[in-house]
């Protein structure tokens, strides 16, 4: 099968509220307030140079995956990781390609733009199945360990 790959617009924002939540729960066992995610996905949207979403679409063009680009600028490299968030394929796609495809077409316009200097991505700790994906997508794992300190704004 083979997916188009493009760029989700507002109209999406339920349906990638909807990916968020399943991703979230399927990964983290981590229930996902729809109101919080519907305002950041609209936040996102007012301000794209802080990142995007892609859609991948089957030969039916129904919506079977998802993910979200950000940015992140290098000093030390001169140049922009992008990072690869919130990647969800539903559940009967999974298997067939669709990340490949999503994978696929960010480095190819990463490779495109002479500031982008790599990609990056974090991934669950137990989530075997997705590192073996990006490694088999020439990603490798880093020496680096992601600390946060969230704050409660509610």
């Amino acid at each position: 099968m083979s997916y188009r790959i493009r760029r989700a617009g507002r109209a999406e924002i339920p349906l990638l509220v909807r990916f968020n939540q399943a991703m979230a729960l399927e990964s983290e066992d981590k229930p996902l307030d729809g109101p919080t995610i519907d305002a950041g996905l609209q936040n996102l949207f007012d301000r794209p140079s802080d990142g995007y979403y892609l859609i991948a679409l089957d030969d039916n063009d129904a919506a079977v995956g998802a993910m979200m680009l950000t940015f992140e600028w290098s000093d030390w490299r001169n140049g922009r990781f992008w990072w690869i968030q919130s990647v969800y394929v539903t559940p009967t796609h999974r298997r067939h390609g669709v990340y490949r495809a999503l994978h696929e077409h960010v480095r190819r316009a990463a490779l495109a733009d002479p500031e982008v200097c790599g990609l990056r991505l974090y991934v669950e700790r137990e989530n075997r199945g997705a590192m073996a994906t990006y490694a088999a997508m020439g990603m490798a794992e880093t020496h680096y360990r992601l600390f946060e300190e969230e704050f409660d704004r509610t």
